[in-house]
């Protein structure tokens, strides 16, 4: 028998879950924190997809829940529990051993769930949970955690390792040909270093960045051979087609690309170069650049060059173009983003053409150079655009969570930028705010 019991108030909602005991009780409590304007909660239903799992990772056939003291037949491997009280139980019987649970399955609420499930939990739901939604998020928990182990380990000059465990679960999801190739892709894709930063209580960019690098890298490593057998098995030479298998199958093809040449193997990037100059669409020739982008060299300049040749009547794609080189995590790109500006091409007033900030090593480097150049881009854009200008002095907005030497560099750039003449009520308004923390 497992018994669930759920306590929740409305607003955003939380999810704790804690496993007490086996058997029978496992806890689930549901709380939503109070807001400024809203500091009592009411219940509101929320629908609970539940599934559990027995120890060969099978689905448990649930034959009923008893819920205030009824019996509702189920039959079924999941079931929605449908919490609208306060504090609810439901009891599940004839449940003959202790349950790995799989909670909003298919993402059946719009809640944040924080688990007392140990490392070991989460390992088996990424290799075998049956829901795909759960699956990824068994991964991306994971993923975090590990790579937070790992930034506090590089901040003590440790040796990175990469648990073998965290191999072996994505190496499960890459070998299995029940998934849909759409979710394998993102599956396999890490939290972005700025998920990363949002869970420390002082962000280290480069930490972040060096960390993040070092697991893409060692799962390239150690997977490669799944990774370069899925580029084979999913490359094609046919017309495009916009369906979702053809979709899938891009998608898969191209994120095993990208960590194959993030090794900067030169037979990887011959790999990557082959699909750039044999592909038949864009969608695989722009992935491929940006497998090749990743890398600073004469390859990278020399496909880029290539690239712009073949698109530059295309203003959309000149666009992604600009957008890529922004972006890019290659060291010292703050110079290669000045010379961007003076590109012919290059339109101050189109933000997707200097979007910088999206680089968090590059932007928030140590010598203020990123925050320098953002300040710069903002005062001009202002005259052109203000309503722009204001969106992206908001990537300043959150100054006051790194360290004291880069809050006294983006400090600064907001003073110039409220000193400037003929500024704006948009930008004056984000920015002040910013200032203000």
């Amino acid at each position: 028998m497992v018994r669930y019991t759920t306590y929740y108030i409305l607003g955003t909602p939380k999810l704790e879950r804690q496993l007490l005991k086996w058997p029978p009780l496992t806890m689930l409590k549901l709380e939503i924190p109070p807001t400024p304007c809203q500091p009592t909660k009411e219940p509101t239903f929320i629908p609970v997809v539940v599934g559990l799992l027995d120890s060969s990772g099978k689905d448990i056939t649930l034959s009923s829940v008893y819920h205030d003291g009824t019996p509702q037949a189920i039959s079924s491997s999941s079931t929605i529990l449908r919490v609208t009280k306060k504090e609810e139980e439901f009891v599940f019987s004839d449940i003959s051993e202790r349950p790995v649970p799989s909670l909003f399955r298919g993402f059946s609420a719009p809640v944040r769930v924080e688990t007392d499930l140990s490392s070991d939990d989460l390992f088996f739901l990424l290799a075998h949970d049956s829901d795909e939604f759960n699956r990824w998020e068994a991964g991306q928990v994971l993923a975090r955690k590990l790579m937070l182990n790992l930034v506090s380990d590089f901040q003590q000059n440790k040796p990175l390792v990469l648990n073998p465990k965290f191999v072996q679960g994505l190496g499960s999801v890459l070998s299995d040909s029940s998934l849909d190739k759409e979710f394998i892709a993102k599956a396999i894709i890490m939290p972005g270093e700025g998920e990363i930063m949002d869970m420390m209580d002082v962000a280290d960019p480069d930490a972040v960045h060096a960390v993040r690098e070092f697991v893409r890298k060692q799962l390239a490593s150690e997977l490669k051979t799944e990774f370069l057998k899925i580029v084979e098995n999913n490359r094609s030479t046919e017309a495009y087609v916009f369906d979702h298998p053809n979709m899938a199958r891009r998608a898969l093809k191209n994120v095993a690309l990208a960590y194959l040449a993030s090794l900067e193997d030169p037979e990887f990037v011959e790999l990557a170069l082959s699909e750039y100059k044999t592909a038949t669409n864009l969608t695989d020739q722009f992935a491929a650049l940006v497998s090749l982008s990743q890398n600073p060299g004469k390859t990278r300049d020399d496909v880029l060059a290539d690239f712009y040749d073949k698109w530059q009547d295309d203003y959309l794609v000149v666009n992604k173009w600009f957008l890529l080189q922004a972006t890019s995590d290659i060291p010292g790109n703050v110079e290669n983003v000045k010379k961007l500006v003076d590109h012919p091409a290059f339109d101050l007033r189109n933000p997707n053409k200097a979007r910088f900030c999206g680089s968090v090593v590059n932007f928030h480097a140590k010598d203020g150079s990123g925050y320098k150049f953002l300040g710069d881009i903002v005062v001009q854009l202002d005259k052109l655009n203000p309503q722009v200008a204001s969106r992206m002095v908001s990537a300043f907005s959150r100054w006051k969570r790194y360290d004291e030497a880069r809050q006294a560099l983006a400090k600064a750039q907001l003073e110039m930028i409220m000193s400037a003449n003929g500024l704006s009520e948009n930008v004056f308004e984000i920015a002040s705010k910013s200032l203000a923390g």
